[in-house]
C-alpha cells in the first residue's frame, strides 16, 4: 500500500476508536495518617492497577472528627467526595442526614455488584446495619479492645507469663504485685469511654442506653449510671490512688506508658497491635478483656470501634459504579487478609479470616486472633450489639470529662456518672429535636 494509503488508513482507525477514555476519578476522604495512611494509599493503588475504568484518589482530611466536619461542610457547598471514612459512633449522625447518603446495600444492588451480607462477620456488620439487617455503610477499619501485658515484667515478679489475668480482681492482684516490686504503674487504658463504659457494658451484657442502645429510634436515654458501671468506675478511682491503675489520658495517649514499660498491663485497641510491637522492647502478651465475675452475663462479647466508609449522594452516576467496584475489591479475601495482617484491624469477612488462618498468620503471630474470638464469644444481644446514639462524639467528651473527675477524686463514681447521664441526655434531646 502506498504511503498515502497507509496514512489514510491510520486516520480512519483513529476516528473509529477515538481518544482513550480517561479513568473516572473517585475521591475518598479518610482519617488515616502515618503508616496507616500509606496502607490506605496502597489499597487505592492496588485497585487502580487492577482495572482501567476508575481511579480512587485518597485524600487525608485529619482526625475522625475533622474528616466528618469537612464532609458536612462539603455537603453544604456541594463539594462532597463520593466516599468518606466516618468513625463508628457517628453512625446515627450519618443516618440522620436524610438525602445525603447512599446506603451501601442499595449502591451494590443498583450497580449490579455481587454483594452477600452473609459473607461478612455479623459482629461487625450489625453495628452498621438497620433493624432490617441492611448494611448502610461499608466496614473498613474495625477493632475491639483487648488486654496487652509485658511478659518480661510478669516473669520478673513471679507471675506466669503465659497466663494473662481474666477478671478484674485478677488484674488488681497482678497490678498490686507489680507495683510492690517497683513497677511504676500496674495498668492503664486508652479511649476511656470506649473501653470502660461502652465495651464494659457490652461485655457484661448491660445496656448503655434505652431503646436497644438507640437502635430502636431517637427516643433514647443513657443508663450508664447503673450499679455495674458505678462499681467499675469506683474501683478504677480507688486503684488510681495507689497506682494499681494510672489514668493516661484520652484517645490513645496512654499507649506510651506501655511502650516504655511504665505500666505492665494495658487495655487498648486490637488495631494498636502492630504499633505496640514496633515500639515495645519486651515480650508482649495478649488476653481478652477482664470481667467482674460476680456480675451475671459476663463475659458476653465486646463491640467494635474504628470507622466505616459512607457513600455520599450528589456525585456523577459513573462515580457510583466505581465506588461499588471498589467495595467489591475491598471484600476480596486476599485484600482483606492483607489489610488485617498488616494493620492489626480485623478482617470483615469469614473468608479473609479463614485465609489468614490457612496462611499460618495466627500460628506465626500468637494473640492476633484474640480480638476476633472475643468479638464473637457469644451471639450478640440487644445490650452487646453496639450503640446508635446521636451526637455521640460530643457525649463521649461529656463521659470522659466526668470519668476524669472521678479518677482525680473530685467526684464519687455515682455523682460523676449521674452528671454524664444528665448532660448526655440533654445532647440526645437536642439531636432528637433536630432530626424529627
Amino acid at each position: 500500500m502506498p504511503a498515502r494509503g497507509l496514512a489514510a488508513a491510520a486516520a480512519l482507525l483513529l476516528i473509529a476508536t477515538g481518544p482513550a477514555r480517561a479513568a473516572v476519578e473517585i475521591q475518598w476522604w479518610h482519617a488515616m495518617q502515618g503508616e496507616r495512611g500509606r496502607q490506605v494509599e496502597k489499597l487505592a493503588s492496588d485497585f487502580n492497577e487492577s482495572q482501567s475504568e476508575y481511579r480512587i484518589v485518597p485524600v487525608y482530611k485529619g482526625s475522625y472528627s475533622e474528616t466528618l466536619a469537612a464532609a458536612i461542610v462539603a455537603l453544604r457547598t456541594r463539594q462532597q467526595p463520593s466516599i468518606v471514612q466516618v468513625v463508628e459512633v457517628a453512625t446515627a449522625t450519618m443516618m440522620a442526614a436524610k438525602g445525603a447518603v447512599y446506603p451501601v446495600y442499595q449502591l451494590m444492588r443498583d450497580q449490579g455488584e455481587e454483594f452477600d451480607p452473609a459473607a461478612y462477620l455479623p459482629a461487625i456488620t450489625s453495628y452498621y446495619s438497620d433493624l432490617g439487617g441492611n448494611m448502610l455503610s461499608f466496614p473498613f477499619n474495625s477493632s475491639t479492645p483487648i488486654l496487652y501485658y509485658n511478659k518480661d515484667q510478669f516473669r520478673a515478679v513471679g507471675l506466669a507469663p503465659d497466663n494473662p489475668p481474666r477478671t478484674w480482681p485478677e488484674v488488681a492482684a497482678a497490678a498490686r504485685r507489680l507495683v510492690d516490686a517497683g513497677v511504676r504503674c500496674g495498668f492503664s487504658t486508652e479511649w476511656p469511654s470506649w473501653i470502660n463504659i461502652e465495651n464494659f457494658s457490652a461485655y457484661h451484657n448491660v445496656p448503655i442506653a434505652t431503646n436497644i442502645n438507640g437502635f430502636g429510634g431517637l427516643e433514647v436515654e443513657l443508663t450508664i449510671n447503673n450499679d455495674a458501671v458505678v462499681k467499675h468506675v469506683a474501683a478504677l478511682a480507688a486503684w488510681q490512688r495507689t497506682k494499681i491503675f494510672d489514668y493516661g489520658g484520652r484517645a490513645n495517649r496512654a499507649e506510651s506508658k506501655f511502650h516504655s514499660s511504665e505500666c505492665a498491663i494495658y487495655l487498648g485497641s486490637s488495631g494498636a497491635r502492630t504499633n505496640i510491637l514496633a515500639n515495645a522492647k519486651f515480650d508482649v502478651g495478649y488476653g481478652m478483656l477482664p470481667h467482674w465475675p460476680d456480675l451475671p452475663g459476663a463475659p458476653q462479647n465486646s463491640i467494635i470501634g474504628g470507622a466505616t466508609l459512607w457513600v455520599l449522594k450528589g456525585r456523577p452516576a459513573e462515580e457510583y459504579k466505581g465506588a461499588a467496584r471498589f467495595f467489591a475489591f475491598l471484600s476480596r479475601p486476599g485484600v482483606q487478609a492483607w489489610w488485617h495482617q498488616n494493620t492489626g484491624y480485623m478482617p470483615i469477612t469469614r473468608k479473609a479470616y479463614e485465609l489468614s488462618r490457612a496462611q499460618g498468620f495466627y500460628d506465626r503471630n500468637p494473640g492476633a486472633d484474640i480480638a476476633i474470638e472475643q468479638l464473637t464469644l457469644h451471639a450478640s444481644t440487644e445490650n452487646s450489639r453496639g450503640l446508635r446514639l446521636g451526637s455521640f462524639l460530643l457525649i463521649r467528651d461529656v463521659i470522659e470529662d466526668e470519668l476524669e473527675h472521678a479518677f482525680a477524686g473530685r467526684k464519687s463514681a455515682k455523682a460523676a456518672l449521674d452528671a454524664a447521664v444528665r448532660h448526655g441526655n440533654e445532647l440526645l434531646r437536642q439531636f432528637e429535636r433536630a432530626n424529627q
